[in-house]
């Protein structure tokens, strides 16, 4: 199974067929929690399974060897143990930050998250440089949200099992309900509790929710001035639809007011729906490259979109992969002005594959950059406007400049 990862993770995984081009990019740091938690993910845990195996100040540069990889989970199903432990202990070891193992049961899961619908509780999480985890998003109207979850809380336990140094996988599987060995037919039922140990400054407390049946709205659009104002388009992250989504959008926004692109707090997720929405804007093009291995790759807009309609992105520290991708080929293209604080800095292509015992490893094989050569890795990108506080309402500014104002 050859192909890098395009989302941050493949859509659906199939023998024998390549997988998209994937930028792990809400997975190793995103990992969903009950809600998708990119591509993304959920449900206890969407971002999907995080994996990210390696704990903090890993180098950015560190790849896992696939042939070590392949080999400890193939010895170790001879010798009738868990082929995915043996892999994913290799990769910890490795120092590769984005690398990431999942059973069969959590990747089936990861990808069902990525179609928009699961059962879990409405947490994003990610593992922090200290080990430690942290929820990234929370969604509306969740279980989570109704507790008064929020983002930047530390989740420090799930049903007791500690977090700390404990791969994202692993505790996207306990907010799920999901058995120790990963099988997709052991996850907890919708109207299961889970009990979750949180932190929030010198604040700590237990929360027992419930799980349930969500549905992730990655692309949400208004008109927070009116009709006559500008259209905002919030992008959570890059799930399956968000590009047409987005498209449908800006079909209807006026070239006079012209739109916000809000990305902040988008982990990221299929870099296939990332191009998709930059056709959205651009008329063809370079939207990216990539490498794998060496050998150089290249992703392209469809020719199309719309350019008249002047355009602001906003960006923060938990903008990041897929949504960096779509920050930078806009800003390279001269498209649109990035407002806001600079992104998190995950510019790393994953390629999965399938291990013996039907898991599958996700490893690092190259980075991508952006039009104009820039490596994101651990740089990110750094913002036409560079704006903590009120970064939306300089957005407006900016963007009433361009010509977009009532």
């Amino acid at each position: 199974m050859s192909g890098p990862c395009s989302y941050d993770r493949p859509r659906r995984i199939r023998r024998g067929a390549a997988l998209t081009l994937f930028l792990a990019g809400v997975l190793a740091t995103g990992a969903v929690t009950g809600t998708w938690s990119d591509e993304a993910a959920g449900a206890a845990a969407p971002t999907a399974p995080d994996g990210k195996a390696s704990r903090a100040h890993a180098p950015a540069s560190a790849f896992a060897d696939r042939e070590a990889v392949e080999r400890a989970a193939s010895e170790a199903v001879e010798d009738g143990k868990s082929g995915a432990q043996a892999a994913a202990d290799v990769v910890s070891r490795s120092g590769d930050r984005w690398s990431a193992i999942y059973t069969p049961g959590q990747f089936e899961d990861f990808q069902e998250q990525l179609g928009g619908a699961y059962v879990g509780v409405g947490l994003w999480v990610r593992q922090a440089d200290d080990g430690r985890i942290e929820v990234s998003r929370v969604q509306s109207d969740s279980p989570a949200a109704r507790a008064g979850i929020a983002r930047g809380d530390r989740l420090r336990a799930v049903d007791g099992h500690p977090t700390l140094d404990t791969p994202v996988t692993e505790v996207v599987s306990r907010l799920r309900g999901v058995a120790p060995d990963g099988s997709r037919a052991s996850a907890a039922a919708a109207g299961t509790p889970v009990s979750l140990d949180l932190q929030r400054g010198a604040r700590r407390w237990t929360a027992t929710v419930h799980r349930t049946r969500l549905s992730s709205r990655n692309v949400v659009t208004d008109h927070p001035d009116g009709v006559h104002g500008p259209t905002r388009v919030k992008v959570g992250a890059f799930a399956k639809g968000t590009g047409k989504a987005v498209r449908r959008a800006v079909r209807h926004a006026s070239p006079r007011h012209g739109l916000l692109l809000d990305l902040r707090g988008n982990t990221g997720g299929l870099v296939t729906e990332a191009v998709t929405t930059a056709s959205a804007f651009l008329d063809g093009g370079l939207v990216a490259t990539y490498d794998v291995r060496g050998s150089q790759r290249a992703l392209y807009a469809e020719r199309g979109g719309n350019t008249r309609v002047p355009l602001v992105v906003l960006v923060d520290g938990g903008t990041m992969s897929a949504a960096e991708l779509l920050a930078g080929a806009l800003q390279d293209r001269g498209r649109a002005v990035v407002v806001g604080s600079p992104t998190f800095g995950k510019g790393s292509v994953q390629m999965p594959s399938r291990l013996p015992d039907g898991s599958v490893a996700e490893l690092t094989v190259g980075h991508y950059r952006t039009p104009s050569g820039r490596t994101v890795d651990d740089a990110g990108i750094t913002p036409d406007l560079v704006v903590g506080h009120g970064a939306e309402k300089r957005a407006r500014t900016v963007l009433s400049g361009l010509g977009g104002g009532a």
